[in-house]
């Protein structure tokens, strides 16, 4: 496996999750090129929407937790940051200072409840996470769908309109991969059938991308 385009550290995160999780090595080469698209994503200034259903929308909540703050390490922010907040108020400014974290950019299309429902009732409950994806999504960002079938229509919905903007599309299905496996930029098939055994296996996935864009951007 070539790790030249990636910086140690986030390498040997790789290198950790494979030693705990031997079953997933058969999708080494694809959760790094999930990684390589999320890190040019972030090195661009893009952003991440990410979306699935049931565990998987909980999963997409719990991404973006792990991205918009700090995951292992605290981020804090620089001098000339705190140096702004104090000029603009020095109380909350010091506060801030103190407590702000870096973050990457995403977004979690599962936890707009106003916008989802009036969406639905009005055009169609399938498009719901397209609309939001033709809404936030900008060329260069990444959807992130997660489909343990790989086949659920209202992410497939969200994957077309995420290409027709100009957006990458990672799949992380079950190792059937599904209609999602076949239409992703990149699909990371986790090696099982069953879905709770497959969102198992998703869980440790997405924590390496999230240490390793962590230790690329804040290391």
């Amino acid at each position: 496996m070539d790790y030249s385009n990636i910086e140690k550290k986030a390498a040997d995160c790789l290198e950790q999750l494979l030693e705990r999780y031997p079953v997933l090595e058969s999708q080494r080469e694809a959760i790094l090129k999930g990684y390589l698209l999320l890190e040019a994503c972030y090195r661009s200034g893009g952003k991440l929407l990410v979306a699935g259903n049931g565990g998987s929308a909980s999963d997409s909540e719990h991404i973006v937790g792990e991205l918009m703050k700090g995951f292992k390490k605290a981020r804090r922010v620089g001098d000339d940051v705190k140096e702004i907040l104090t000029g603009i108020d020095g109380e909350r400014g010091k506060l801030l200072g103190e407590k702000l974290q870096g973050g990457l950019p995403a977004i979690a299309l599962t936890g707009h409840p106003a916008l989802s429902s009036a969406y639905a009732n009005d055009e169609s409950p399938e498009c719901v996470y397209a609309q939001q994806i033709y809404g936030y999504g900008k060329k260069g960002d990444v959807f992130l769908g997660i489909s343990t079938s790989g086949n659920a229509e209202n992410v497939m919905y969200a994957a077309v309109v995420a290409r027709a903007k100009g957006l990458a599309v990672i799949g992380l299905t079950g190792e059937a991969g599904g209609e999602l496996g076949k239409f992703a930029d990149v699909a990371v098939k986790a090696p099982a059938r069953e879905t709770y055994q497959i969102q198992e296996l998703h869980l440790p996935i997405y924590h390496c991308w999230c240490m390793m864009l962590e230790e690329r951007f804040f290391g």
